[in-house]
């Protein structure tokens, strides 16, 4: 079973392999390493303040974002290997609501193609929901195919494609 949990130290190996596959892929969609060179995160210390800042933005986020929780995707099967990351921003801005939505997600290379990202969009509605967010704008571009179906699979209702970005609406109630 797919769960989301709150990222650690314990982990910090197992994410930073996932990084890896993302240098390999040349892709890093989600992977919630922004504000950090992506080198200085292999470190203990700099880990430990990026974890830090990861849980100050749900209160106390920059300048310019808005409230967010980071989780890290793991599966009961192996619980220690993170296999993904989403971010559910609580609120919307101007950019949000037109490009980035309340969630943002990514899957790592080798986790792909197994139902991972649709199972973890599927618990954070479900968070989303007990939190009382009643409607979630979720995002991808037009030509992420993997990333359109699992917001469909995930109960997706597409408004609108604005600027090359897919926009959707969930209900978390359904």
């Amino acid at each position: 079973m797919i769960r989301l949990v709150e990222p650690s130290k314990r982990l910090h190996a197992s994410w930073w392999e996932g990084i890896a596959e993302f240098d390999a892929d040349a892709t890093l969609h989600g992977y919630s390493a922004f504000g950090f060179e992506r080198a200085d995160l292999a470190s203990e210390p700099a880990f430990g303040d990026w974890l830090d800042q990861q849980r100050r933005n749900l209160t106390d986020p920059p300048e310019g974002f808005v409230p967010a929780t980071l989780f890290w995707i793991v599966d009961d099967v192996a619980p220690d290997r993170v296999l993904g990351s989403l971010h559910l921003r609580h609120e919307l801005n101007a950019y949000l609501l037109e490009e980035g939505g309340h969630i943002g997600y990514g899957v790592r290379p080798s986790a792909r193609g197994r139902g991972v990202a649709t199972d973890a969009l599927r618990e954070a509605i479900a968070y989303a929901g007990s939190i009382g967010i009643d409607r979630l704008l979720v995002t991808c571009d037009d030509g992420n195919e993997p990333s359109r179906r699992t917001i469909e699979a995930g109960g997706g209702v597409l408004e609108d494609v604005r600027h090359g970005t897919r926009r959707y609406w969930i209900s978390p109630r359904g």
